[in-house]
């Protein structure tokens, strides 16, 4: 045996070790890590957030609060919203509000809607999924039916009707969100399940006694993990996009309360002779959801390496 491959032997059996020695979660972040567009997505998802965290703080340097009207320097001559200035970083509207800080004001909103309608979607698919793939039987045919029924019912109709009994509110835009999200996240764990339940480590448990919580709780459970965070990274931007259709439908958070929805929807009128007014809502929107569905797609491919081997094959083959 030669000098060099001893060395290879030896550098193979090091590479072997450290990767045995890690976890999967470990060899994961690993892989994240190495993602640059995921890495620059979670840190413009960082200032987001740090942005909507200290609003007050930002309005208070500006100067002006989210729903303060300035009809002296934020108005014009004829009634428009006046154009970026030294008084007003990002305009006024047609109400003469400050944009910035209403566009900050916004971010909060958004986030709030999307993270609290995510969890309460990610938790009930979660639930109904597990016990429909685990028993099976009517137990499943029963859920996966309900999980159909959610899916084809109409989004925008579900929600005219509701806000049309109860009006308008963050409530109703959290509750109608995640009652249309859950079903899409209970089917992939459904199929999780399935697949979960005929491993062997699953009859063993059931040979030595473990009853179908215990099993559900220790041993399914875990190994949804990996799903579960790339489908609640990828519901996150949808819930957004949900919320600010709402809002700008008139059917979300009630004004003056400013959402990216809302702004939208008023700079209607004005967009044509006021582009600030739709612009720097409309960049928010669209940074924070490709944000998030770039860091969606990092995690991943860090989860599920083979997957992603698998798309760049099929890119290179395309090419060629």
């Amino acid at each position: 045996m030669t000098l060099t491959s001893v060395e290879t032997s030896v550098t193979g059996t090091e590479e072997q070790a450290a990767i045995e020695g890690r976890s999967p979660l470990q060899l994961a972040w690993a892989r994240l890590r190495q993602d640059r567009v995921a890495i620059a997505s979670a840190v413009i998802l960082v200032l987001i957030v740090l942005i909507a965290l200290f609003a007050p703080l930002i309005a208070s340097a500006v100067g002006w609060s989210p729903v303060q009207q300035d009809r002296t320097t934020g108005i014009s001559p004829e009634g428009l919203p006046v154009a970026p200035g030294s008084a007003h970083w990002f305009g006024t509207d047609n109400l003469g509000r400050d944009i910035l800080v209403r566009t900050v004001y916004g971010a909060r909103v958004s986030l709030l809607v999307g993270v609290v309608a995510t969890v309460a979607a990610s938790v009930v698919g979660v639930v109904v999924g597990t016990l429909a793939g685990y028993f099976g039987g009517w137990v499943d045919v029963a859920l996966a039916r309900l999980m159909d029924v959610v899916l084809s019912f109409p989004f925008l109709l579900f929600a005219i009707a509701l806000v049309s009994i109860v009006g308008p509110s963050l409530a109703v835009s959290v509750g109608v969100i995640a009652f249309f999200s859950w079903a899409s996240i209970g089917r992939i764990v459904r199929g999780q399940t399935l697949s979960i339940r005929q491993k062997e480590y699953i009859e063993a448990a059931r040979s030595l006694g473990a009853g179908d919580f215990r099993i559900m709780v220790v041993d399914v459970l875990p190994n949804l993990v990996a799903p579960v965070i790339v489908l609640a990274s990828l519901l996150m931007p949808t819930a957004i996009v949900f919320e600010a259709t709402l809002s700008f439908l008139g059917l979300g958070v009630v004004p003056p309360t400013p959402t990216w929805g809302n702004m939208l929807a008023d700079s209607l009128q004005f967009y044509s002779v006021a582009w600030w007014f739709v612009v720097f809502p409309g960049v928010a929107l669209l940074i924070t959801t490709l944000t998030f569905n770039l860091l969606g797609d990092g995690v991943r491919d860090a989860l599920d390496p083979s997957a992603e081997r698998l798309f760049s094959t099929r890119r290179k083959r395309g090419r060629r």
